[in-house]
C-alpha cells in the first residue's frame, strides 16, 4: 500500500533528515546549581554527625545523592579556592594564593611573595568554557577574585567579564549590620535564582550560588538565635548558637532552589552541588572531629562538605571516601556536558565523572596545598601541605627557609583523622619523600616562595599593616 504525507509533515520530516546526527540525537546535557557556602566546614552540616544544626535541606542532597567525606578546599582561605573553582588550577599555578587583597605582616621572619591579587581575564573559567557550549549563566552573591573588594574599583575583573552573563554581588556585612535583616544578603540572592531558573529552563545553564553565609561576622534574627541557645550541647565549642541560625536561613536557601527545579520539572536533569569554600573559623565556632580551622593546612581548615545531587545517574546515598579537591570540578562538570576539557587545557583536577556513575577513584598520587602567608588565625605560619593515600605531610616554609620553627608533621589519617599523632620522627624515609613530592609540586607549578624577611622584628612579628576583606 501507498502511503502519502502532508505536505507539513513531510517538510518536518524532510528538516528532521537534514539535520546532523549529532543534533538529532544528542539529549540535552545537565544543567548545573553549584552552591558555595563560605568558611563552612562539615560541622555544621548535619549529614556530616553533628546533630545540633538543622540542616533538612542540604542533607536531602546526601540522602539523594553522593556524599564525600574527604573533600578538600583547595586552600585554607576563600580567594584562592575560587580561583581554583574557576580554573581547575591550584593557588600555586593561578598565584592566587591569599585572599584578596589580604594583609602585611612586615616584620615577621619571612616575607610573602608578590602574589596574584585578582583572577586575571586572561584566565579560562567554567563559565566560558559553559558558555561557549551553550550554556546560560549566572553568579549571585560573593566574587572575591577582583582586586578591588567593592565596586566601582572591582568592575573590571568582575564576574560578567569571566563568562557569567547575569550577575549579582554581594558582600559580608559590616559589624554594624542589623541582624534581625537578612545581614548576610541570604534572600536577594535566592530570589534571583529562582527567577534564573524560571527564566532559562528550556536551556542549559549553571547557576553559581556563592553565599556570604557564614562568613564573620556571624549574626542571625534574634529568636531564630535562641533557638539554637535552648537546644542540647549549645554549650559546646562545636556548637555557636549564632552559627545554628545562619545554618538554617541557609538551608532555607537551598530548600528553596530545589523546590525550584521540582516544580520546573528539571530535578532529573540537574546536578546540584553543595560545597564550602575552606574551614571554618575557630573563634566562632570550633571544627570538632577535625583539628585546626580557617587559614590552617590541618583538616579544620581546608576539609569541607561536599554533596551531590543528580537523580537516575547518581545513586542516592552513596558515601564516598575518594579524596577530592576544588580544582576538580572544572573537570568534572565539564566531562558531564559530554565536551571535555581540551587535552591542551592546563588543568591540576581529576574528573569525578566516571566516579559520579559509580565507577572507581579518578587516579591521581596526591592532593597539594601551598600557603605562602601568614594569617591573623593561621597556626605555624606560611606553610605547605600534601596527602598521598592516607598520609598527610604538612611542612612549615619558616623551617624550610630559615630552618627554624615548626618542623614537617606526618599523619597517617586512617587511624589518626584528628591529626594528633604526629609521625614524622619515627618515619623519616616518608617524610622525606613527602616533601620531596611538595617541591616537585611548587616547581611543576611555577609557585612563589616567601624569603628572608631583613626587616624581622621577633617583638612585632605578629604585627600587621593594610587592610582586610578576608
Amino acid at each position: 500500500m501507498s502511503r502519502i504525507l502532508l505536505p507539513s509533515v513531510a517538510l518536518l520530516l524532510l528538516a528532521a533528515l537534514s539535520l546532523p546526527a549529532s543534533a538529532a540525537s544528542s539529549p540535552r546535557p545537565p544543567n548545573f546549581v553549584f552552591i558555595l557556602a563560605d568558611d563552612l566546614g562539615t560541622p555544621p552540616v548535619a549529614a556530616y554527625g553533628n546533630k545540633f544544626y538543622q540542616t533538612p535541606n542540604i542533607d536531602s542532597l546526601a540522602r539523594d545523592g553522593i556524599k564525600f567525606t574527604a573533600a578538600y578546599a583547595a586552600c585554607p582561605v576563600c580567594s584562592p579556592t575560587r580561583a581554583a573553582l574557576m580554573t581547575g588550577q591550584y593557588p600555586a599555578r593561578t598565584r592566587v594564593t591569599d585572599f584578596i587583597a589580604g594583609n602585611l605582616f612586615p616584620f615577621a621572619r619571612l616575607t610573602q611573595p608578590d602574589w596574584q591579587k585578582f583572577l586575571p581575564l586572561s584566565a579560562s573559567t567554567i563559565a566560558e568554557e559553559l558558555v561557549a557550549r551553550g550554556y546560560a549563566t549566572a553568579l549571585f552573591g560573593k566574587w572575591h577574585l577582583a582586586r578591588a573588594y567593592t565596586g566601582p574599583d572591582s568592575v573590571a575583573e568582575g564576574p560578567d567579564r569571566q563568562g557569567f552573563q547575569e550577575v549579582f554581588i554581594t558582600h559580608k556585612p559590616k559589624t554594624s549590620a542589623d541582624p534581625e535583616n537578612d545581614a548576610h544578603g541570604v534572600v536577594p540572592t535566592t530570589a534571583r535564582a529562582l527567577d534564573f531558573l524560571e527564566r532559562h529552563r528550556e536551556r542549559p545553564f549553571l547557576l553559581y550560588l556563592p553565599h556570604n553565609s557564614i562568613h564573620a561576622p556571624i549574626m542571625a534574627p534574634r529568636a531564630l538565635v535562641e533557638k539554637y541557645r535552648a537546644r542540647p550541647g549549645s554549650d559546646r565549642p562545636e556548637n555557636n548558637p549564632v552559627v545554628g541560625a545562619m545554618m538554617e536561613l541557609l538551608d532555607d536557601s537551598v530548600g528553596r532552589v530545589l523546590a525550584k527545579l521540582d516544580a520546573l520539572g528539571l530535578r532529573e536533569n540537574t546536578v546540584v552541588i553543595f560545597n564550602g569554600d575552606n574551614g571554618g573559623l575557630l573563634k566562632d565556632s570550633g571544627q570538632s572531629p577535625h583539628r585546626g580551622g580557617k587559614a590552617q593546612l590541618h583538616e579544620g581548615g581546608i576539609r569541607v562538605p561536599l554533596l551531590i545531587r543528580w537523580p537516575g545517574v547518581v545513586a542516592a546515598g552513596r558515601v564516598s571516601d575518594v579524596p577530592t579537591s576544588t580544582v576538580d570540578f572544572f573537570p568534572t562538570l565539564l566531562e558531564l556536558t559530554g565536551k571535555p576539557a581540551a587535552p591542551s587545557a592546563v588543568i591540576d583536577g581529576v574528573s569525578l565523572a566516571s566516579h559520579l556513575r559509580g565507577g572507581a577513584a579518578p587516579a591521581r598520587p596526591a592532593i597539594f596545598w601551598h600557603y605562602p602567608h601568614y594569617h591573623a588565625n593561621g597556626d605555624g605560619g606560611p606553610a605547605g601541605a600534601v596527602r598521598a593515600g592516607d598520609w598527610k605531610l604538612v611542612e612549615y616554609y619558616e623551617h624550610t627557609v630559615a630552618k627554624t620553627g615548626r618542623s614537617p608533621e606526618l599523619y597517617d589519617l586512617r587511624t589518626d583523622p584528628v591529626e594528633a599523632k604526629n609521625l614524622a620522627a619515627s618515619d623519616p624515609a616518608r617524610v622525606a619523600n613527602l616533601l620531596a613530592m611538595l617541591a616537585a609540586h611548587r616547581k611543576a607549578t611555577n609557585a612563589q616562595m616567601p624569603t628572608l624577611n631583613p626587616a624581622y622584628d621577633p617583638a612585632k612579628a605578629k604585627q600587621t599593616g593594610g587592610k582586610s576583606s578576608d
